[in-house]
């Protein structure tokens, strides 16, 4: 027993969360379990606080729903070893690459095409710095909009599909995974067009930061076609399948495992030591999300249990606020979030707080969902912390022969955030954009 309030002391618990993230070098799945495991003894004994952690590790260990998790992944990792990047960026540059600010542009539309089958953020990251930087530094590409336009580009990665992220949310809040996935379509879309648009300006105001590339002739453009074959290829085969009905989330996973399997032993691109590679780096990825969702289970049990979650939704509906400047609020504690810490971690620790809120404000799940992972995402190129600014720095020497800084990293990341901002609005002005895909190809 406490003597405190279950709400103070819920209170108390993410206050001692968010500090030791920020200033103590602790996983966060073991941090949330401990803190949850403590955190329900106080309130209902020791005994069923070991009972709790025992269910929760056991649901999250044995549960069907994040056996996606991995198999996606492991597609991303076969494409990454596979040389499938490479050959992607290659074939967006031979039909680009000669315009004036071609070479980033061609960069970004590889990311997003990349993003579509990798679904991970730093693992876009890391892939296009070590394929495009050297291009564009040997065409004479400032590394602010270089590195820039990389680490831009890697953001797409959390919201076109497949996302890992999208596919935790979605186990995490019981949402079709499916739904999630349609839902970023557009917002992608959307957010790669104002990427494109923001590299055509700066290339016409600084007419030194992207000179034009080589221009390939027709032949070569269709030879070097195959790497858009084999991604849109993949891509098409996850979606059509999963809205036909014909695979489940966790079999499109696996057929777009296969499928990128085949395509690079055919090329001869991927050997025995590559698929150990991947296979070893999707273990140690998944399972760095599985204790994440066991240490978020375990958290967010003791966040029922201090009903802290469901006070604080009654209370802000019953107040006189306007729904906007609640969503405003809302995205201003994600994007700040987003800053700080990673965005699995922050959207796993934040959901089970947030979203009995959204509903009972009556907001759309999948809108809401999508939404935050957006806002989320834009941490990922924000000081202080901007995840995939310091990998693209980190590896900015296989381009630039030295490590760019990571504030111009973040100088150059800074010119893409009005997009962001746009499509945000744009968003919460028309949620059809999120939502009408999966209604139009799933229906209700």
């Amino acid at each position: 027993m406490t003597f405190v309030s279950p709400e103070l002391l819920a209170l108390f618990s993410l206050i001692i969360l968010t500090s030791v993230i920020l200033f103590v070098r602790i996983p966060v799945a073991l941090l949330l379990g401990i803190v949850g495991f403590c955190g329900y003894a106080l309130l209902d004994g020791i005994d069923n606080a070991i009972n709790m952690a025992g269910s929760e590790l056991w649901g999250t260990f044995s549960g069907y729903g994040l056996t996606v998790v991995p198999l996606f992944i492991l597609m991303g990792q076969v494409c990454y070893h596979s040389g499938l990047s490479e050959r992607l960026y290659t074939a967006v540059y031979a039909l680009n690459g000669h315009r004036r600010g071609g070479i980033a542009t061609a960069t970004l539309l590889t990311c997003g095409a990349f993003a579509a089958i990798c679904g991970s953020n730093i693992a876009t990251a890391a892939t296009m710095s070590a394929v495009a930087l050297p291009q564009m530094h040997k065409y004479g590409y400032h590394p602010v909009l270089a590195t820039g336009a990389v680490a831009a580009g890697t953001t797409l990665g959390v919201i076109i599909p497949p996302s890992v992220v999208a596919i935790v949310v979605g186990v995490q809040t019981a949402s079709s995974i499916q739904r999630l996935f349609l839902g970023g379509i557009i917002p992608g879309i959307l957010l790669l067009t104002g990427f494109v648009i923001t590299v055509s300006f700066l290339a016409k105001r600084h007419l030194d930061w992207a000179p034009c590339g080589e221009r390939s002739n027709w032949k070569a453009r269709l030879y070097l076609s195959s790497g858009l074959l084999e991604a849109g290829t993949l891509f098409l085969l996850i979606l059509w399948g999963m809205t036909k009905g014909i695979f489940t989330p966790t079999e499109a996973g696996a057929a777009g495992s296969a499928l990128a399997i085949l395509f690079g032993l055919m090329r001869g691109k991927l050997h025995y030591q590559g698929i150990c590679k991947a296979l070893r780096e999707s273990l140690a990825i998944s399972a760095m999300i599985f204790m994440l969702m066991a240490g978020a289970a375990m958290f967010g049990k003791f966040l029922t249990l201090t009903r802290l979650p469901f006070t604080l939704a009654d209370s802000i509906a019953a107040q006189d606020i306007s729904p906007l400047l609640i969503l405003l609020l809302t995205g201003i504690i994600f994007w700040v979030g987003g800053m700080i810490m990673d965005a699995l971690a922050l959207l796993v620790i934040t959901i089970p707080i947030f979203f009995p809120l959204a509903e009972k404000l009556g907001w759309d799940p999948l809108w809401f969902s999508v939404l935050l992972i957006i806002i989320t995402s834009i941490g990922a190129i924000t000081p202080p912390v901007g995840a995939s600014t310091f990998v693209v720095s980190s590896m900015s020497t296989y381009g630039y022969g030295k490590i760019i800084p990571v504030a111009q990293v973040f100088r150059g990341a800074s010119y893409f955030l009005p997009s962001f901002l746009l499509c945000i609005i744009l968003l919460v002005l028309f949620p059809s954009l999120i939502t009408w895909l999966p209604t139009t190809l799933m229906g209700e």
